[in-house]
């Protein structure tokens, strides 16, 4: 454990839809977490960030579970979620929800998704799973371009991808990435509902450039790209499954 995190306290936010969803990631976050030698509380009473009602145009909506989300948190160091799309939006757009009258907005100084607080807080050197399969990796629009989790194709600047650097600290695993290496996969939340036919074309483009890498798996770090990218390959039967990052290094745990 890095030593600046010695009785730091950590709130753990599991986003509403992987707790109803995707309960196992919201496990295997805690999981991996305790494994490494982490204080980390899991408070029960929390709910939804807002994001849902504020994409939807009614940010007033999302004022109450923005005020409860900050007086939950408020007494932890760090504040880490397994939801690139839920943790942009607290730290992207809590302070403005919040108000206009001076004010401290605890969460969007400590909160973290947990690619980047594994990769630049907690910063291990290996982890404790075997994966030996070959896996193409998903970079998620709010996680490439909102929290920089990794590099955006359209910028001139180095490459980095934090969750690629995290899976390659796991034994047997093969990591690729498709050739359009960010772009979206269609779901984009409310966009897949008020245009399906668009959105379900994108998703079966990404899928099939993740394919063309002959990976077994596509992992990433959102659900929600996953769960889009899912469907396509159940509706057409397609040889290829997705898996959560946080499913690989928690695989042996």
């Amino acid at each position: 454990m890095n030593g600046e995190l010695k009785g730091k306290k950590i709130g753990l936010f599991i986003p509403c839809y992987i707790n109803a969803v995707y309960p196992e990631v919201g496990i295997a976050c805690y999981k991996l977490l305790k494994s490494l030698d982490l204080d980390v509380d899991y408070p029960l009473d929390q709910t939804c960030c807002g994001q849902p009602m504020a994409n939807g145009g009614f940010e007033e909506k999302s004022l109450p579970l923005a005020e409860r989300f900050e007086q939950l948190f408020l007494k932890y160091d760090y504040i880490v979620g397994p939801s690139a799309s839920c943790v942009a939006f607290v730290r992207e757009f809590h302070p403005e929800i919040l108000g206009k009258e001076p004010h401290e907005c605890h969460s969007v100084q400590y909160i973290y998704d947990i690619a980047e607080f594994l990769h630049d807080i907690v910063k291990p050197e290996h982890f404790a799973s075997k994966f030996p399969h070959t896996v193409s990796l998903h970079n998620s629009c709010h996680g490439v371009r909102e929290l920089g989790l990794s590099s955006a194709s359209e910028q001139t600047v180095p490459y980095f991808n934090k969750v690629r650097a995290l899976l390659e600290k796991v034994d047997g695993i093969t990591v690729k990435e498709p050739e359009r290496i960010d772009e979206c996969c269609g779901f984009g939340g409310l966009f897949s509902v008020e245009e399906p036919e668009v959105s379900g074309c994108m998703g079966h483009d990404k899928v099939r450039d993740h394919m063309s890498t002959g990976a077994e798996y596509i992992t990433g770090a959102d659900s929600s790209c996953l769960m889009h990218m899912q469907g396509v390959i159940d509706r057409e039967h397609l040889p290829i499954n997705t898996i959560h990052f946080l499913q690989i290094l928690t695989a042996n745990l």
